[in-house]
């Protein structure tokens, strides 16, 4: 299943990439570079959502969640998000962005070896 963007998401994710968080840069290093070869693609486009990161294989979403996913409205527009990708056949990976600075290898380490359990269940 292939899973477009709409206009408006597509050019939301086109501004996002050039406005990355630090978080975000770090693990875009992290898992650009992996042993295993794992492409993934950074600030995707599905429908009206940007998913920071994406490995289509696998069907596989990692986010880096900064301070912000707490405030507000933002749990609640979360999970309606999380639930729509879900839907879908997605699987969600959230970090704390703390998390992502602090333990990077850790974390890259960890999608790795889901991306790659998700991506041969997926083919078998």
């Amino acid at each position: 299943m292939r899973l477009e963007g709409s206009a408006s998401g597509k050019q939301n994710a086109k501004r996002l990439r050039k406005q990355m968080t630090p978080h975000e840069i770090a693990l875009w290093l992290g898992l650009r570079g992996n042993e295993a070869g794992l492409r993934f693609r950074r600030q995707h486009a599905v429908n009206d959502y940007v998913l920071d990161f994406y490995r289509a294989p696998a069907h596989l979403v990692i986010e880096v969640d900064g301070e912000a996913h707490a405030r507000g409205d933002r749990p609640a527009r979360d999970a309606v998000r999380d639930a729509w990708l879900a839907a879908r056949g997605l699987q969600l990976l959230r970090y704390p962005a703390i998390d992502v600075l602090t333990n990077l290898d850790d974390v890259v380490r960890q999608i790795l070896a889901i991306a790659i359990e998700r991506r041969d269940r997926l083919e078998s």
